[in-house]
Protein backbone atom coordinates (compact mmCIF):
# COMPACT_ATOMS: atom_id res chain seq x y z
CA UNK A 1 0.00 0.00 0.00
CA UNK A 2 1.48 3.14 -1.11
CA UNK A 3 2.20 5.97 1.85
CA UNK A 4 -0.06 9.09 1.87
CA UNK A 5 0.69 12.23 1.78
CA UNK A 6 1.02 13.13 5.30
CA UNK A 7 2.79 9.89 5.84
CA UNK A 8 5.72 10.55 3.21
CA UNK A 9 6.27 13.78 4.82
CA UNK A 10 6.79 12.21 8.30
CA UNK A 11 8.96 9.81 7.25
CA UNK A 12 11.38 12.21 5.25
CA UNK A 13 11.27 14.36 8.69
CA UNK A 14 12.64 12.04 10.32
CA UNK A 15 15.08 10.33 7.85
CA UNK A 16 16.51 13.93 7.55
CA UNK A 17 16.96 14.24 11.07
CA UNK A 18 18.10 11.53 11.59
CA UNK A 19 20.91 11.85 8.45
CA UNK A 20 22.32 15.35 10.50
CA UNK A 21 22.06 14.34 13.94
CA UNK A 22 23.63 10.94 13.56
CA UNK A 23 26.53 12.27 11.26
CA UNK A 24 27.48 14.32 13.69
CA UNK A 25 27.28 11.89 16.54
CA UNK A 26 29.63 9.27 14.23
CA UNK A 27 31.89 12.39 13.96
CA UNK A 28 32.06 12.82 17.77
CA UNK A 29 32.03 9.29 18.85
CA UNK A 30 35.20 8.58 16.58
CA UNK A 31 37.20 11.22 18.25
CA UNK A 32 37.11 13.59 15.96
CA UNK A 33 37.13 17.30 15.86
CA UNK A 34 34.12 18.95 13.43
CA UNK A 35 36.38 21.50 11.67
CA UNK A 36 34.05 24.26 11.63
CA UNK A 37 34.94 27.85 11.79
CA UNK A 38 32.91 29.91 15.19
CA UNK A 39 29.68 30.53 14.74
CA UNK A 40 29.66 34.31 13.27
CA UNK A 41 25.97 34.95 13.00
CA UNK A 42 25.06 37.46 10.30
CA UNK A 43 27.36 39.47 8.38
CA UNK A 44 25.36 41.16 6.70
CA UNK A 45 23.18 44.18 7.97
CA UNK A 46 20.22 42.80 6.32
CA UNK A 47 17.24 41.63 7.75
CA UNK A 48 15.34 38.76 5.87
CA UNK A 49 12.45 40.71 4.51
CA UNK A 50 15.24 43.02 3.30
CA UNK A 51 17.09 40.36 1.60
CA UNK A 52 14.21 38.69 0.37
CA UNK A 53 13.24 42.26 -1.07
CA UNK A 54 17.16 42.42 -2.79
CA UNK A 55 16.58 38.97 -4.54
CA UNK A 56 13.23 39.96 -6.08
CA UNK A 57 14.74 42.97 -7.18
CA UNK A 58 17.45 41.71 -9.10
CA UNK A 59 15.13 39.34 -11.04
CA UNK A 60 13.20 41.88 -12.30
CA UNK A 61 16.25 43.76 -13.09
CA UNK A 62 16.87 40.32 -14.79
CA UNK A 63 13.47 40.14 -16.89
CA UNK A 64 14.10 43.52 -18.22
CA UNK A 65 17.40 42.90 -19.39
CA UNK A 66 19.46 45.64 -16.70
CA UNK A 67 22.14 44.33 -15.16
CA UNK A 68 23.92 45.83 -12.55
CA UNK A 69 24.65 42.99 -9.84
CA UNK A 70 28.58 43.29 -10.82
CA UNK A 71 28.95 46.51 -11.92
CA UNK A 72 31.67 47.29 -14.33
CA UNK A 73 34.71 45.38 -12.35
CA UNK A 74 34.15 41.90 -11.94
CA UNK A 75 37.90 41.41 -11.34
CA UNK A 76 37.88 43.69 -8.64
CA UNK A 77 35.14 41.45 -7.19
CA UNK A 78 36.87 38.35 -7.64
CA UNK A 79 40.02 39.74 -5.41
CA UNK A 80 37.94 40.81 -2.85
CA UNK A 81 36.55 37.46 -2.29
CA UNK A 82 39.22 35.59 -2.93
CA UNK A 83 39.95 35.03 0.78
CA UNK A 84 36.35 35.28 2.68
CA UNK A 85 32.90 35.46 1.81
CA UNK A 86 30.09 36.79 3.46
CA UNK A 87 26.88 35.84 1.10
CA UNK A 88 23.43 37.87 2.22
CA UNK A 89 21.48 34.81 0.81
CA UNK A 90 21.26 31.17 -0.17
CA UNK A 91 18.94 29.65 -2.84
CA UNK A 92 18.79 25.80 -3.26
CA UNK A 93 17.72 25.40 -6.79
CA UNK A 94 17.48 22.29 -9.46
CA UNK A 95 20.80 21.65 -11.14
CA UNK A 96 19.05 22.48 -14.53
CA UNK A 97 21.65 24.41 -17.18
CA UNK A 98 18.30 27.07 -17.77
CA UNK A 99 18.11 28.36 -13.71
CA UNK A 100 21.71 30.12 -13.25
CA UNK A 101 21.17 31.71 -9.85
CA UNK A 102 23.53 34.76 -10.20
CA UNK A 103 22.05 35.55 -13.51
CA UNK A 104 18.33 35.09 -12.30
CA UNK A 105 19.18 37.73 -9.39
CA UNK A 106 21.09 39.78 -11.29
CA UNK A 107 23.93 38.93 -8.33
CA UNK A 108 28.00 38.99 -8.41
CA UNK A 109 30.80 36.48 -7.20
CA UNK A 110 30.37 36.30 -3.39
CA UNK A 111 26.62 37.54 -2.92
CA UNK A 112 24.89 34.26 -3.26
CA UNK A 113 25.49 30.77 -1.19
CA UNK A 114 23.90 28.19 -4.13
CA UNK A 115 23.12 24.76 -3.45
CA UNK A 116 21.69 22.60 -6.43
CA UNK A 117 20.36 19.54 -6.84
CA UNK A 118 17.60 17.66 -9.79
CA UNK A 119 14.47 18.43 -7.91
CA UNK A 120 15.74 20.98 -5.51
CA UNK A 121 15.04 18.64 -2.73
CA UNK A 122 15.91 18.61 0.93
CA UNK A 123 18.49 15.91 2.21
CA UNK A 124 20.88 15.34 4.87
CA UNK A 125 23.49 16.96 2.36
CA UNK A 126 21.76 19.96 1.71
CA UNK A 127 20.92 20.46 4.79
CA UNK A 128 24.16 20.86 6.14
CA UNK A 129 25.42 22.98 3.45
CA UNK A 130 22.45 25.77 3.94
CA UNK A 131 22.88 25.52 7.83
CA UNK A 132 26.94 26.47 7.57
CA UNK A 133 25.77 28.98 5.17
CA UNK A 134 23.21 30.41 7.47
CA UNK A 135 24.95 29.59 10.59
CA UNK A 136 28.25 30.46 9.69
CA UNK A 137 28.22 32.89 6.31
CA UNK A 138 24.86 34.62 7.58
CA UNK A 139 22.75 34.34 4.90
CA UNK A 140 19.73 35.78 5.47
CA UNK A 141 17.00 34.51 3.57
CA UNK A 142 16.73 31.28 1.72
CA UNK A 143 14.79 30.11 -1.05
CA UNK A 144 13.81 26.75 -2.55
CA UNK A 145 13.35 27.44 -6.46
CA UNK A 146 10.93 25.27 -8.22
CA UNK A 147 10.95 25.74 -12.00
CA UNK A 148 8.80 25.38 -15.02
CA UNK A 149 9.33 21.77 -17.16
CA UNK A 150 11.83 20.79 -14.43
CA UNK A 151 12.76 17.12 -15.67
CA UNK A 152 13.03 15.53 -12.46
CA UNK A 153 9.33 16.01 -11.34
CA UNK A 154 8.02 15.05 -14.68
CA UNK A 155 10.04 11.79 -14.67
CA UNK A 156 8.92 11.35 -11.15
CA UNK A 157 5.52 11.74 -12.05
CA UNK A 158 5.32 9.30 -15.10
CA UNK A 159 7.28 6.75 -12.61
CA UNK A 160 9.30 5.16 -15.91
CA UNK A 161 12.08 2.76 -15.58
CA UNK A 162 15.55 5.21 -16.05
CA UNK A 163 19.20 4.30 -16.38
CA UNK A 164 21.64 3.89 -13.45
CA UNK A 165 20.68 5.71 -9.96
CA UNK A 166 18.12 8.87 -11.83
CA UNK A 167 15.25 6.69 -9.72
CA UNK A 168 16.66 7.49 -7.00
CA UNK A 169 15.33 10.98 -7.35
CA UNK A 170 11.83 9.84 -6.99
CA UNK A 171 10.88 8.87 -3.48
CA UNK A 172 11.68 12.73 -2.48
CA UNK A 173 9.25 14.19 -5.05
CA UNK A 174 6.69 11.60 -4.44
CA UNK A 175 4.44 13.89 -1.86
CA UNK A 176 4.40 16.52 -4.61
CA UNK A 177 3.09 14.35 -7.21
CA UNK A 178 0.79 12.74 -5.16
CA UNK A 179 -0.43 16.20 -4.49
CA UNK A 180 -0.83 17.68 -7.79
CA UNK A 181 -3.42 15.12 -9.31
CA UNK A 182 -1.18 14.58 -12.33
CA UNK A 183 -0.75 18.30 -12.95
CA UNK A 184 3.03 19.04 -14.15
CA UNK A 185 2.89 22.67 -12.86
CA UNK A 186 1.15 22.30 -10.05
CA UNK A 187 3.34 19.34 -8.75
CA UNK A 188 6.76 21.98 -9.39
CA UNK A 189 5.60 24.25 -7.29
CA UNK A 190 3.68 22.11 -4.26
CA UNK A 191 7.83 20.40 -4.65
CA UNK A 192 9.45 23.95 -4.21
CA UNK A 193 6.80 24.64 -0.48
CA UNK A 194 7.49 21.05 0.65
CA UNK A 195 10.99 21.10 0.37
CA UNK A 196 11.04 24.84 2.15
CA UNK A 197 8.51 23.30 4.77
CA UNK A 198 11.00 20.02 5.56
CA UNK A 199 14.26 22.55 5.42
CA UNK A 200 12.31 24.59 8.43
CA UNK A 201 11.31 21.42 10.39
CA UNK A 202 14.58 19.15 9.82
CA UNK A 203 17.22 21.29 10.52
CA UNK A 204 17.08 22.24 13.87
CA UNK A 205 19.58 24.66 13.29
CA UNK A 206 17.42 26.94 11.11
CA UNK A 207 14.33 26.40 12.54
CA UNK A 208 15.66 27.82 15.54
CA UNK A 209 16.95 30.82 13.36
CA UNK A 210 13.04 31.29 11.67
CA UNK A 211 11.67 31.46 14.74
CA UNK A 212 14.37 33.88 16.34
CA UNK A 213 13.62 35.95 13.34
CA UNK A 214 17.23 35.62 12.25
CA UNK A 215 16.19 33.56 8.68
CA UNK A 216 13.38 33.18 6.56
CA UNK A 217 12.59 30.16 4.32
CA UNK A 218 10.70 30.86 1.33
CA UNK A 219 9.64 28.61 -1.85
CA UNK A 220 9.35 30.59 -5.55
CA UNK A 221 8.50 29.07 -8.81
CA UNK A 222 11.00 29.93 -11.68
CA UNK A 223 9.11 30.82 -15.71
CA UNK A 224 11.39 29.69 -18.39
CA UNK A 225 10.21 31.97 -20.78
CA UNK A 226 9.65 34.86 -19.35
CA UNK A 227 12.87 34.62 -16.42
CA UNK A 228 10.65 35.72 -13.38
CA UNK A 229 10.31 34.47 -10.36
CA UNK A 230 7.16 34.14 -8.21
CA UNK A 231 7.30 33.84 -4.68
CA UNK A 232 4.57 30.73 -3.34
Amino acid sequence: MSQSHSELLGTRRRFLKMGVVGGVAGLLCSGLELAMPPLLGAQTTMTPAAALDDLMAGNKRFVAGQFTGCGSNIVERRRQTANKQEPFAAVLTCADSRVPAEIVFDKCIGDLFVSRVAGNMITSEIIGSLEYGAAVLGTKVILVLGHANCGAVKAAMHGESVPGQISSLYPHLQAAVNQAGGDLQAAIKANAKIQATLLSESSTVIAGMVKDNKIKVVAGYYDLESGAVTLL
